[in-house]
C-alpha cells in the first residue's frame, strides 16, 4: 500500500492460471513447469478480475507450452474467504493454488475469518490495475464532475456498487473518493456484489447510481458503449481510454488494486519452488507481455518471501485505512 494521500492506499497485482482445461502439445520438461494435476481456485464468481485475469494466464500459459490438463474451478463466497479456508486445508498439497488479491486482504478483515493470508504459502504478485468508475449508456451523468455534484449532494440515495466484499479494492476506492470530496464514507450507501460479472448487470439495469471495477473487466462494454468511462483511479490516466483520473476532476487521492496467487500451507521447498517457477516463465513470456498491454495492466512481478513481506503490509494497511475511515 502507497502513502499517496493522508490515507494509506493500496498498489499493485494479480494473477492465476484459471480457464477451461488445457489442452497442448507442450509438456513443460524443458522449462521445469510441469505439474501434473494442477488445479486453480477461483474464490469468486465467472466474469471478475480474478476470473478474467485466470482465464487470460491460462491460456497464454497453454500458447507458451509450460504445462497441460490444469483443471480450474470457481469457489465463491464471502469475498474470498470460503475459498481460502478451502486452500488453507490442502495442506502440503502442492497441486492446488488459488488466485487472490487486495479483495481477499479486506474480506478477511470484514468477515473476521479464522484463516488468513498468513496461513498460506506465496507464490507471486504479478499485476497492478487501476480501477474505474463507470455508468450505464442510459445514466444521466455524462461526466465525472456531474456525477459527484449529486453524489455529494445525497450520497445516501446514490448507491455504487462494486465487485468486492468492505475493505476490498472495489470497496475503498469510492470510500477514498468520498472522502476526498467531502462526503462522510458512513454515509456512503455502498453495495457489494462477488466479483465484477455481478455488478455487471446491476450497472447495466440501473439498480446503481455508478459501479467501481477493474479496468480489465469492463473493456468490451466500454468499448461497445454499454458503458460510459467517467474516470479511472490510478495516478495517471489509462492509455487508449477517455477518462481523467480523480486527481484531474479536484479528489486529493488515487488508487490501484494488485492480484497474486498463493497455495496452501505446508509444501516442501521443491513444491513451492515448482510453482514459483512456473509463475516467473509465465510472467517472462511473449504471451503473458501482450496480455499486459491489452488489458491494461501493469507489472509488479514479485515471488515468494518478498511477495509474504508485501502481503503481510497489505494487511496492516488494509485495517489502518478501514480504521481511517471509521468503517
Amino acid at each position: 500500500m502507497r502513502l499517496r494521500t493522508p490515507l494509506a492506499l493500496l498498489g499493485a497485482a494479480l494473477l492465476v492460471l484459471v480457464g477451461p482445461p488445457l489442452l497442448t502439445a507442450g509438456s513443460g520438461a524443458d522449462t521445469g513447469t510441469q505439474i501434473p494435476g494442477l488445479r486453480f481456485m477461483v474464490p469468486n464468481t465467472p466474469g471478475g478480475g480474478y476470473d478474467i485475469t485466470a482465464r487470460t494466464a491460462s491460456k497464454n500459459a497453454e500458447d507458451a507450452e509450460l504445462t497441460h490438463n490444469i483443471e480450474v474451478f470457481n469457489l465463491p463466497g464471502a469475498g474470498g474467504t470460503v475459498g481460502l479456508t478451502r486452500l488453507v486445508g490442502e495442506h502440503g498439497n502442492g497441486k492446488i493454488a488459488m488466485s487472490m488479491g487486495l479483495g481477499v486482504v479486506g474480506a478477511v478483515h470484514a468477515n473476521k475469518s479464522p484463516k488468513t493470508l498468513a496461513d498460506t504459502t506465496p507464490i507471486a504478485r504479478l499485476t497492478e490495475e487501476q480501477d474505474i468508475v463507470v455508468v450505464s449508456k442510459d445514466s444521466p451523468y455524462k461526466t465525472i464532475d456531474q456525477l459527484l455534484t449529486a453524489w455529494k449532494k445525497n450520497p445516501g440515495k446514490l448507491p455504487v456498487g462494486g465487485g468486492s466484499s468492505p475493505g476490498g479494492p472495489d470497496h475503498l476506492a469510492p470510500m477514498l473518493m468520498a472522502q476526498a470530496a467531502g462526503i462522510a464514507p458512513k454515509t456512503v450507501n455502498y453495495i457489494p456484489f462477488d466479483g465484477g460479472g455481478e455488478l455487471l448487470a446491476s450497472i447495466l439495469g440501473n439498480k446503481v447510481a455508478f459501479g467501481v471495477s477493474g479496468v480489465g473487466e469492463y473493456l468490451d462494454q466500454i468499448t461497445s458503449g454499454e458503458l460510459r468511462l467517467l474516470a479511472v483511479t490510478g495516478p495517471t490516466r489509462v492509455p487508449g481510454l477517455d477518462a481523467p483520473t480523480l486527481r484531474e476532476a479536484g479528489l486529493d487521492t488515487d488508487f490501484t488494486n494488485w492480484r497474486g496467487v498463493v497455495a496452501p500451507p505446508g509444501l516442501s521447498d521443491a513444491e513451492r519452488d515448482k510453482l514459483v517457477v512456473l509463475f516467473e516463465k509465465l510472467h517472462d513470456s511473449p504471451q503473458w507481455k501482450e496480455s499486459l498491454k491489452k488489458n491494461g495492466w501493469d507489472d509488479a512481478f514479485l515471488t515468494g518471501e518478498t511477495f509474504g513481506d508485501f502481503l503481510a503490509e497489505q494487511d496492516k494497511s488494509v485495517d489502518s485505512v478501514l480504521k481511517e475511515l471509521g468503517l
